[in-house]
């Protein structure tokens, strides 16, 4: 009976309920199936055969313990799912800029480092953007983002003008990399897409749209998510993202916008992303597959 434990967060520790459909395809097929937190203490994580992540959210809050965790199983290749090498390189959002350099269309994108001195007006009328979204390197789930914009139509939440956003920006450089990107239209428009990929194969995929007068497409902030059918040229867009990664991957969430037929990538979520079990039949139990190939 192989063992696999689902690591997750201390939020959460009997799993997100979308986790609980992988851990129920699991037990179907004969695994011992562990919730397991990632940073509680006194777990043998080499006492299991897979360690697949999965919901070990607001890790970014202690990033250094996060990355230890990770590197503790680089000795072991073949156990943690992501690979661990991989999942390394893609915590901080600096990763898209490699990406950039191989020939991956991404969101335009300003890495501004811890201590650095960022004119947010000159940065904004160098690269011609009116309105931009700043976000730290290592986030997720939109923590501390926050859109720059002058214009009184903007006005919502976490939404502020370019003199109160330098200074922002100012205070966050202080203590981390942060980035700085342009406000996309497409968001509240057709919406960001999300190409889920499982077992190194497409899916499913959702769209996710903010509420109204918010930029955020997060639950927390009234987004909403829903199933959606990608054209074809979306998809082979999102398998060159993936073929730029060295490492097999178990699972992989590629968001972005489509503009003038070109999918601009977004973040590459190959670590904790929410996969949307729930919104695809039989995606967990290809997921199930995927984990006991593996093995």
């Amino acid at each position: 009976m192989p063992s696999v434990a689902i690591a997750t967060c201390a939020q959460y520790p009997d799993l997100y309920e979308d986790d609980r459909l992988l851990a129920d395809a699991l037990a179907r097929r004969g695994c011992d199936v562990t919730p397991a937190v990632w940073d509680q203490p006194g777990i043998d994580w080499n006492g299991f055969d897979r360690v697949v992540i999965r919901s070990t959210w607001w890790y970014y809050e202690k990033p250094d313990a996060y990355r230890s965790w990770l590197e503790g199983f680089l000795e072991t290749p073949g156990r943690l799912w992501n690979p661990a090498e991989a999942v390394l390189g893609n915590i901080h959002k600096g990763y898209l800029l490699g990406l950039e350099k191989a020939g991956v269309p991404i969101v335009p994108t300003e890495l501004a480092r811890a201590g650095d001195v960022v004119s947010l007006p000159d940065l904004l009328e160098r690269r011609g953007w009116t309105r931009a979204v700043i976000k730290p390197a290592i986030s997720a789930g939109a923590s501390d983002t926050w859109k720059v914009s002058d214009d009184p139509a903007d006005a919502g939440p976490a939404c502020y003008d370019v003199e109160r956003s330098g200074v922002m920006l100012r205070d966050a450089l202080a203590q981390r990399d942060m980035l700085i990107q342009p406000y996309l239209d497409e968001v509240n428009g057709a919406g960001e897409w999300s190409l889920v990929f499982l077992g190194g194969g497409f899916s499913h995929a959702l769209t996710k749209t903010p509420a109204e007068s918010d930029f955020r497409v997060q639950f927390r902030y009234g987004g909403t998510m829903r199933p959606a059918t990608p054209p074809a040229r979306l998809v082979d867009q999102a398998e060159r993202v993936l073929a730029a990664i060295p490492a097999p991957l178990l699972f992989a969430r590629v968001d972005g916008v489509e503009r003038e037929g070109r999918f601009l990538l977004m973040e590459l979520e190959i670590n904790e992303p929410y996969l949307g079990l729930a919104h695809a039949p039989g995606s967990a139990d290809h997921l199930a597959e995927a984990v006991l190939a593996t093995l």
